[in-house]
């Protein structure tokens, strides 16, 4: 069925009862548990160090950085591509990206040390990022258009599988590598044979562009002034597109933009450092208190095992964190909830170096993890309200880049901040199934949590000075732009100040 276009506040706005959104939204989660995979690959670190003993601490982290630094600007490729070609051919080509960066991947191991490292950059981090920026940023935009109701909640939703992808995949690619169970909250589910570290990146590439492939087919824009049945703008808050909808340009010579810039970049950084170190972090934690030299297998493999673990519960924080406080920021407005999040994640980080028992470990990093999906899922939501949804794709995308940013810093603080406390021996499986011992070298992380807590609390006074950008911001300064222009139409009350 098909209403007629109706005015609202000046609008014609078109009504469709029969679009059901919410086949996007199971489109956008689809798509995003797969690319959200990138966070496990705290999980590849030790069996990557083994397999080529002469990188460094600092080298086996620069994939994991480039990777997310590259998806970043991917966004901005993404998402202006997005906003001509439509969300389903982008997303569509973003997936085979991706799994090809995988597969490609999965050849790592035909190389030389230094090679190698070139070669697992280029596949996993350049090709990798660049297929998840593309495939990222098409439900985010796509989401935001059908639901002008509830944005706060839905890009959560958006953005929640993102987070909730490490859950499943985490467990499923330590299985992969060491040979074992599929296990899920300690409960083994069922066997997986051994697969190893490459083969492992080439499973999971088969499986992550099946997946985005067909999510993306659920993705398509709304009509041209879709309103949703039953819901009309508030007439205070009506303008026309030309008063809220901010160019690209227009948005980068807003003050606003950089505040939020900054911020963005803090929370990025605190939470990446922890995210994509929490298996080694852990098995840090563990071997430290060891006495047994050689580990055994046995136990090195339940220490490997917990810490697998660690990454996919922060995984459903993570998740949870995008719609909780999604949810909260419609409530009490997104500046309140961002200013939150960043004390409390602040406070979980400089107390993160004393959890060494496990339930406190997964307790700290869970809700650094939480933190850091409202950092996802509030962003978007507030460019939209501040700058309008017609170049959503783009404008976030922009924004982003100090998510990407946070991807390069967060890992490389942790890296350089360590202090080498020594190695332990530990007994593994080679790749031929016979029984070896490598070395575990150990590190203290105290001094990247501190640094990181640090971040989130300049982040927190920062965020005092908020304020919803006018359109004289790209010529005036915020506070002036403000006080001739007052807040742009459009953005809600608690928003103004």
């Amino acid at each position: 069925m098909r209403l007629g276009p109706i005015t609202t506040g000046g609008h014609r706005m078109t009504t469709r009862p029969g679009d059901n959104r919410w086949v996007v939204v199971a489109g956008a989660l689809i798509i995003q548990m797969s690319l959200g995979a990138v966070y496990i690959w705290s999980v590849f670190q030790t069996p990557l160090l083994a397999q080529f003993p002469g990188w460094s601490e600092t080298q086996v982290t620069l994939p994991a950085q480039l990777v997310i630094a590259v998806f970043a600007v991917a966004v901005i490729l993404g998402g202006r591509l997005q906003d001509r070609l439509g969300p389903r051919l982008v997303g569509t080509v973003g997936g085979l990206i991706l799994g090809l960066g995988l597969i490609l991947a999965g050849l790592t191991n035909d190389f030389a040390e230094g090679p190698a490292l070139a070669w697992l950059v280029g596949t996993y981090a350049v090709l990798g990022g660049l297929g998840i920026g593309m495939a990222y940023v098409c439900p985010v935009a796509t989401c935001v258009k059908w639901f002008p109701d509830k944005r706060g909640l839905i890009t959560g939703l958006a953005v929640a599988g993102f987070g909730a992808g490490a859950f499943f995949f985490a467990p499923l690619a330590r299985a992969l590598i060491g040979g074992g169970d599929y296990e899920l909250f300690g409960i083994a589910l069922f066997p997986l044979p051994q697969a190893g570290v490459f083969d492992t990146f080439m499973v999971l590439g088969v499986i992550f562009l099946t997946a985005v492939v067909l999510g993306a087919q659920l993705l398509r824009n709304p009509p041209a002034g879709y309103c949703p049945e039953g819901w009309t703008p508030p007439a205070a808050t009506s303008p026309t597109p030309s008063q809220t909808d901010f160019s690209p340009g227009e948005m980068l010579r807003t003050p606003t933009f950089w505040l939020l810039w900054v911020t963005y970049l803090a929370g990025s950084t605190a939470g990446l450092m922890v995210i994509m170190k929490a298996a080694p972090i852990w098995e840090a934690f563990s071997l430290s208190a060891v006495a047994e030299v050689p580990v055994s297998y046995e136990r090195f493999a339940t220490i490997a095992s917990a810490a697998a673990m660690a990454v996919a519960v922060l995984a459903l924080f993570n998740a949870a964190g995008r719609i909780l406080w999604g949810r909260v920021s419609d409530t009490i407005g997104r500046k309140q909830t961002l200013i939150l999040m960043f004390v409390l994640c602040a406070l979980v980080l400089f107390a993160l170096d004393w959890m060494r028992l496990y339930p406190l470990y997964l307790l700290g990093v869970s809700l650094v993890a939480l933190c850091f999906g409202g950092y996802l899922a509030l962003y978007p939501a507030i460019t939209a309200d501040y700058y309008g949804t017609r170049h959503i794709g783009v404008n976030y995308g922009l924004l982003f880049t100090a998510y990407g940013s946070g991807g390069l810093l967060g890992p490389f603080l942790a890296a350089v901040l360590l202090e080498t406390a020594g190695g332990v021996e530990y007994q593994a499986l080679d790749a031929g199934g016979v029984l070896t011992t490598r070395v575990f070298q150990l590190g203290e992380y105290d001094a990247a949590f501190l640094a990181a807590g640090l971040l989130c609390l300049g982040a927190a006074v920062l965020t005092l000075a908020l304020r919803a950008p006018a359109r004289g911001d790209s010529r005036l300064g915020t506070a002036e732009a403000t006080a001739t222009s007052g807040a742009p139409p459009g953005v809600p009350a608690y928003e103004q100040s």
